[in-house]
């Protein structure tokens, strides 16, 4: 008979703890949270203080029954949920059940599942603390009264099925504010002029102004100007400026920096991201090793990194790449990046760096191991030495006009041996009228480029003539900022102190499900619902939609946690205004009537117009008549391309039952034409067959899927996007 009892939230975790443990152990799983509050009523006393009213989950009967029985036979339990306020209120409501001394120690917390974590966490169990209990509670009422009391007011006033809540608010009032930026922005026009030198070793040169002054070129006229100032004139060197510039390494990472390297690296969806990171956490078999965890706590917001795991990563880099590779001394370890960060245990890392990606490839998924590989190699660089480069900046005059000119050579990689920074998508900067490689090196504060590629000038000295081929005038036009992706919203989220570790994928998830929002081509966009109940939230909830409220909330939740504050305290100073506001709301607000989205074409079956609906995949086209009649087509886009295969139908783009994206003729089932590459307008200039694009952003290449040739994807073959119609047929 086992003399101690441990209970775990998963069968995962539980087996991989209990090979650390031995037999003298017993570990039970208790499959999440244990009680909740009730789903068909409040479940909160308004008037006693706010107490709430836990019910055990349905489901859940057997395995506390079986947790009671196995806790009887046991001498001592111990309580071992995840590290953060979910696992310690799990803990507790555990406890109450189990009727066990909360005062006892019968806590373990451990940030990693190794055997030397486990073992040292069973050395030294605490009492389940109250504080993080507290700020558990406080944030699961506040956001139970949030969404119970306003939700019936939006079923009644705009669509039955709404709900809203105070992070999932803001997260869409802020697509919907970046929405109408990008509809009220009014494009700018603006010139750059690139003067082309050299002959043996050619450079190029951005026009910088006149004098020592920056100079816009913001219309044609003013490149003609500076051309016709330079006409003739020879270009001479007016001065070199030689640098070493350093770019140290990235931080490890947190759980919102690991979602959005994630989503742009890899292409994974939020709840895919801590999907995968739980299971690595909680551990895999690893062959003749056994079960092992491979990364520690994925939800966390600290950038903070163990001695241990310190002085592991060092002697690994040391025999790896040599002593020089190492981060110097004082610069080792990681400070909090904001204000708010809990702290309460480390950065995401893997438990052992010498158990590297490749170690561990026979064991793992795919996907599981992609995630894993940008978990380490974050990791190990970040405790590496800065990547060092040689810059070169020569500023050239023609008469009045100032050119310059930037080099850099990689000098020395650092932990570019190891991990390259990946670019925000779209770039979240906007526009100013700057060219691409001067505002580049504002933006970062140093001359050199992220991929570590040589961009040399020629030897030049002051008061050398530089021959000019020709100059280059073009025109650009300042851009919107770009609709938010999953990864730049939670990065938004985060900045604004809105949520925490646990809350950014659930969120994202919930605005989708409720249809304020549509990803389309990994963005999102607002749907007229959103619009409207944002508008409502807006008028009659201001502060549920306020950056700065949701972010001084989340500071007080904090605040409690750290025993600053009280619970009840905070709940009673929001409720009294909250409900003031939810009388007037009931009262005044008038009811909504959502107009219906007309798609221009004719049910197949009755005839009625068809609408645009919003359904788990996006939007999809349905029949007006509904109820009456339930007939619905897919929504296809169309690009414009002949059928290689029966030349007759269009290429249009389709999605798979589960929303992947694939090609196919039109003409479908008469034609069975299917591609997962998208099809290009482009022929093969060698044997005139048709061409594909074969992998995505800067990787891909458009190949022929006749004769196999490849060529470099052109910016016009890039820029190809499908034209959007009515669908006029259903796979």
């Amino acid at each position: 008979m086992a003399e101690a009892l441990v209970i775990v939230e998963s069968p995962a975790k539980a087996k991989t703890i209990a090979k650390y443990l031995g037999k003298k152990y017993q570990v039970l799983a208790s499959m999440g949270h244990v009680r909740d509050l009730p789903k068909s009523k409040l479940g909160v006393n308004i008037e006693a203080s706010f107490q709430p009213d836990y019910i055990t989950i349905r489901g859940k009967g057997e395995i506390l029954k079986q947790l009671k029985e196995a806790a009887k036979k046991a001498k001592r339990v111990y309580l071992a949920a995840d590290p953060d306020r979910e696992g310690e209120a799990i803990a507790w409501h555990l406890a109450e059940y189990l009727k066990l001394d909360p005062n006892a120690p019968v806590r373990v917390v451990f940030n990693e599942i190794t055997e030397p974590a486990i073992k040292a966490s069973f050395k030294a169990p605490r009492p389940i603390n109250y504080d993080l209990v507290n700020a558990q509670q406080a944030r699961r009422i506040l956001d139970r009264l949030v969404g119970y009391k306003i939700s019936p007011i939006l079923w009644q006033k705009v669509k039955k099925g709404l709900s809203a809540g105070r992070v999932q608010s803001v997260a869409v009032k802020l697509i919907i504010d970046r929405e109408q930026e990008i509809e009220q922005f009014v494009p700018e026009e603006y010139w750059t002029l690139t003067a082309h030198l050299g002959e043996e070793e050619p450079f190029t040169a951005e026009f910088y102004g006149y004098g020592t002054e920056k100079t816009p070129l913001p219309d044609e006229q003013a490149v003609k100007a500076v051309i016709e100032h330079v006409r003739g004139r020879p270009f001479i060197v007016e001065k070199v400026t030689k640098k070493e510039r350093k770019r140290r390494a990235p931080l490890p990472f947190t759980t919102s920096t690991m979602q959005q390297e994630a989503a742009k690296r890899l292409g994974f969806r939020a709840t895919k991201t801590m999907r995968i990171a739980q299971t690595l956490y909680e551990g895999l078999s690893l062959g003749p090793e056994g079960e092992a965890g491979l990364i520690t706590y994925m939800r966390t917001d600290s950038t903070r990194i163990s001695e241990v795991a310190q002085e592991e990563a060092k002697r690994y880099i040391t025999e790896t790449f040599g002593a020089s590779y190492v981060r110097p001394e004082e610069k080792k370890g990681t400070i909090r990046e904001q204000q708010g960060v809990q702290d309460a245990h480390e950065a995401i890392r893997p438990t052992s760096v010498f158990r590297t990606p490749q170690s561990v490839k026979p064991y793992l998924s795919r996907d599981e191991l992609r995630l894993y590989t940008l978990i380490w190699e974050r990791f190990v660089a970040s405790q590496m030495s800065a990547a060092v480069y040689d810059t070169v900046r020569a500023d050239m005059r023609a008469g009045e006009a100032l050119f310059r000119a930037n080099g850099s050579e990689l000098k020395f990689p650092g932990f570019l041996k190891v991990y390259q920074d990946t670019p925000d998508e779209g770039g979240e900067r906007k526009r100013s009228g700057k060219s691409g490689e001067e505002q580049k090196g504002e933006d970062e504060g140093e001359l050199f480029y992220g991929d570590g590629a040589p961009r040399l000038l020629p030897p030049l000295h002051p008061e050398m003539e530089v021959p000019l081929r020709h100059l280059e005038p073009r025109q650009h036009f300042t851009q919107p900022p770009p609709r938010y992706t999953e990864a730049t919203l939670v990065k938004a989220l985060e900045e604004l102190g809105i949520g925490r570790p646990s809350t950014y994928a659930p969120t994202l998830e919930t605005i989708q499900k409720r249809g304020y929002v549509v990803l389309e081509d990994k963005r999102f966009h607002p749907t007229e619902l959103g619009r409207v109940v944002t508008e409502a939230l807006e008028q009659y909830f201001p502060e549920i939609v306020d950056v700065s409220f949701t972010a001084k909330m989340e500071k007080e939740l904090d605040e409690i946690e750290d025993g600053e504050k009280d619970w009840r305290f905070l709940l009673h100073t929001f409720y009294g205004p909250f409900s003031e506001r939810l009388e007037k709301a009931e009262s005044e607000m008038e009811k909504v009537e959502l107009t219906p989205e007309y798609a221009g074409v004719t049910c197949d079956v009755c005839g009625r117009p068809m609408v645009y609906k919003m359904g788990r995949y996006g939007k999809f086209l349905a029949c007006s008549g509904f109820p009456e009649c339930k007939h619905t087509k897919p929504i296809v886009h169309s690009l414009g391309i002949p059928c290689p295969k029966c030349a007759t139908g269009e290429i249009v783009e389709r999605r798979t039952k589960k929303g992947r994206i694939f090609y196919g003729c039109s003409r479908y089932p008469d034609c069975d034409f299917t591609s997962w590459d998208r099809p290009l307008k482009e022929t093969c200039p060698v044997c005139g067959g048709w061409m594909v694009q074969k992998g995505k952003n800067t990787k891909a290449i458009k190949q022929c899927m006749v004769c196999g040739h490849k060529a470099p994807l052109t910016a016009k073959s890039r820029k190809e996007q499908p034209v959007k119609s009515a669908a006029n047929s259903e796979l």
